[in-house]
């Protein structure tokens, strides 16, 4: 049994974080209960590929169970249960599967009775889109156990509380028959009866629900009427019945889903109570937004998948983007990624320093489980002891050394980066050449083409100049501090960039306008924002760096990009 720290329980007891409040309601929840054990669930609809939506509310979860172990001293066991609705009838076919006209004759079966249109050893659509969710979440390390909805129903793990429902079946109906139109009304059943003739879903109203015996009639696709048992996955229930009834089934204490289930959210705990059950706690998420603005849909494919983002970012980068902000609308698009994957960095470079109330808001926390590692540094050549200057290489710093080396080969950035601070390499610092890797791949396909350099004006032209001639006589060891000192200096001295309002600011030692910076990052670097410059200059090189002036003055950096536009048309 794990147990934790005393003065770590007692600031998770007022944690702030959204996963200790969540967790907060859980413990309420057994104390009143009594019960041993909670069952944290999740939910995923196999009618498409699994996207980083699904991924997320997993990631989720597991942040809250985290959070429920400790406020509990590891003292509560704790289950995942990932359920899968392998079940439902294929309603329509999924803009990505390679041959949609394969599975037209397999429309309305339940999706593992649908073949498989991908390649791989699963015969079904829907076992396939399985595997693919068990791997994404296998990448991620999660502790869990899958279920089927197939699996569930067929082996009767359901068969009790379907049962109950035969026998419950005008409360239910009372509740559903409000929710829905007139039309819809005439034709509901909570019942979904699997045709014996087609082995299609179908969506028929009852024409004899038997409690007694636990069947259901209806007319069949023939025609002829139709007597099956409510068991044994002969029948299925409709999607609100059914979170009820699972619900009720498993005795679920937590689970989470997105905004567009909310309004439902009711219907869903009244069909629990009514079963049986205690509705368990919830937590509702904002939904995910593609680059134009609209819902991610599996059907439509839109968004990015997690294999897209693991290709620019990291895995821990992906899991910040879902602890940040659950609440609120955020597009999931490639331009996040960069941020999410800086953000990570600074996050747990400050864990360390952190009291245990702060280190609970830190997100790598929740995203580490409780045991973050210790970030990867690297050390400036030239100095000794506890002075030497330390730091993190971000993301956006690899995104421009790569820019401006105009290499795709990992060995010439790491020459830079051993330069700077022998002894490094990729056995030494695994994260860093992983990011890297991140950096190259992310440049090549969004970064490059977007690049928009110009040429300075004469002020800028003259400050530039001035710039790297100062850098011809900076000492060989100059640190990324001092190098920026040298930037600011040279700024500081051109009546465009002074700027006598900023904090300290003096006539004699003015601020210095963002304008300047602007200035460096649009006409090196082909962009309006950029790395520290003088981290960039210490990695990069002096020489180098004062090269690449020369280069934009010259108009060099223009015509190079202008023919790799050329080439790209």
């Amino acid at each position: 049994m794990t147990t934790f720290d005393p003065a770590l329980i007692d600031a998770a007891r007022t944690s702030a974080a959204w996963p200790f409040e969540e967790a907060r309601k859980l413990v309420a929840r057994i104390a009143k209960s009594g019960k041993k054990e909670v069952l944290f669930e999740t939910g995923y609809g196999p009618s498409g590929l699994p996207h980083i939506g699904t991924f997320g509310e997993v990631a989720r979860t597991t942040m809250v169970r985290r959070a429920f172990e400790v406020l509990t001293d590891g003292k509560v066991p704790t289950r995942l249960l990932v359920f899968s609705d392998d079940m439902d009838g294929m309603r329509k076919i999924p803009e990505n599967v390679p041959d949609p006209a394969f599975l037209e004759p397999h429309l309305q079966k339940p999706l593992t009775s649908v073949p498989n249109p991908f390649e791989g050893p699963q015969p079904t659509f829907g076992q396939h889109n399985n595997a693919m969710l068990r791997r994404f979440l296998d990448t991620f390390g999660f502790e869990y156990a899958f279920a089927s909805a197939t699996d569930y129903y067929r082996a009767g793990r359901f068969d009790a509380v379907l049962r109950r429902a035969a026998e419950r079946y005008d409360q239910i109906m009372a509740v559903m028959l409000p929710t829905l139109g007139a039309e819809r009304q005439a034709t509901y059943s909570p019942f979904l009866p699997i045709s014996p003739t087609t082995g299609r879903v179908l969506y028929v109203p009852m024409k004899h629900v038997d409690a007694a015996a636990g069947t259901i009639t209806f007319a069949d696709e023939d025609g002829r009427d139709t007597t099956l048992p409510v068991t044994g996955g002969h029948v299925k229930l409709q999607w609100k019945p059914d979170f009820g009834m699972r619900w009720a089934a498993l005795d679920v204490d937590f689970e989470m889903f997105g905004k567009d289930h909310q309004t439902s959210a009711g219907v869903y705990d009244r069909i629990c109570a009514i079963l049986g059950g205690t509705p368990p706690e919830h937590y509702v998420y904002e939904l995910f937004l593609d680059e134009n603005g609209q819902k991610i849909s599996k059907s439509k494919g839109n968004g990015l998948t997690i294999d897209q983002w693991l290709g620019y970012g990291s895995a821990e980068s992906l899991s910040l983007f879902m602890y940040q902000r659950p609440r609120e609308a955020k597009k999931l698009h490639f331009d996040v990624i960069p941020r999410a994957v800086d953000d990570y960095q600074q996050f747990l470079g400050g864990y360390e320093r952190q009291d245990w109330k702060n280190r609970l808001g830190n997100p790598v926390w929740h995203i580490h489980g409780g045991a973050p590692p210790a970030p990867e540094v690297v050390a400036q050549a030239g100095g000794a002891g506890e002075n030497v200057p330390r730091t993190q290489i971000t993301f956006g710093l690899l995104l421009n050394l790569v820019g401006v080396a105009n290499s795709e080969d990992k060995a010439v950035l790491w020459a830079f980066l051993q330069r700077y601070a022998p002894g490094v390499s990729p056995a030494t610092h695994p994260k860093l050449d992983g990011l890297i890797g991140y950096a190259i791949a992310y440049f090549r396909d969004f970064v490059k083409p977007a690049k928009a350099y110009r040429a300075a004006d004469e002020v800028e032209a003259a400050t530039l100049s001035r710039l790297a001639g100062s850098l011809a006589n900076a000492p060989s060891d100059a640190t990324p501090e001092m190098l920026q000192d040298l930037a600011l200096d040279i700024a500081r001295t051109v009546p465009r960039y002074q700027n006598l309002e900023a904090k300290g600011a003096t006539p004699e030692r003015p601020g210095v306008k963002g304008d300047w910076w602007k200035a460096v990052y649009q006409v090196l670097f082909g962009e309006d924002q950029g790395p520290r410059f003088g981290s960039f200059a210490a990695i990069y090189g002096v020489a180098n760096t004062r090269a690449l002036i020369e280069k934009a003055l010259s108009g060099g950096l223009i015509a190079e990009h202008e023919a790799f536009m050329k080439g790209r048309v």
